[in-house]
């Protein structure tokens, strides 16, 4: 078990499977050293997080599909992408998409739950540039949607 992977267990989280394309994509594509990671939705062994904030999630929930999200962003990286956690180099841009309602105005708030959390492990290679986006819906039901950006060493 990786140092990160054992932080990650220390903090309560596992890193999960990486999950099946529901499309036609690839759910990660390298260009040189950096990886683009397709949308990540909050699905894990307990199903998938559904509904729209502002409406019947709250924004803690929010926060903990956005956590999941980026733990599936994590399971992506090690396993579609065959690259070791340890071999990231910084996390460049996550784009957080929202499902909410038009009164909703905190996503930026849902969004800290992803940017915490890889803050949190990563330290300063976590630190990166987000878009927190409010959409009336999103693929599936889900309430948050991640894509990632990242640099991983050559």
């Amino acid at each position: 078990m990786s140092a990160i992977e054992q932080k990650l267990q220390e903090m309560g989280h596992s890193l999960p499977a990486p999950k099946a394309p529901l499309a036609s994509y690839l759910p990660v594509k390298r260009s040189g050293n950096t990886l683009y990671i397709s949308g990540q939705l909050p699905l894990n062994e307990e199903g998938l997080i559904t509904g729209r904030l502002g409406d019947d999630i709250s924004v803690e929930q929010g926060q903990n599909a956005a956590q999941i999200c980026a733990l599936n962003i994590l399971g992506q990286i090690k396993s579609a992408a065959n690259v070791p956690l340890e071999d990231i180099a910084q996390f460049v841009k996550l784009s957080i998409f929202v499902a909410s309602t038009p009164e909703f105005t905190d996503q930026h708030l849902v969004a800290n739950g992803a940017s915490n959390l890889i803050g949190d492990l990563f330290g300063e290679k976590g630190r990166h540039a987000r878009a927190a986006v409010g959409v009336p819906s999103l693929p599936l039901g889900a309430c948050v949607e991640i894509e990632a950006i990242i640099e991983i060493a050559s």
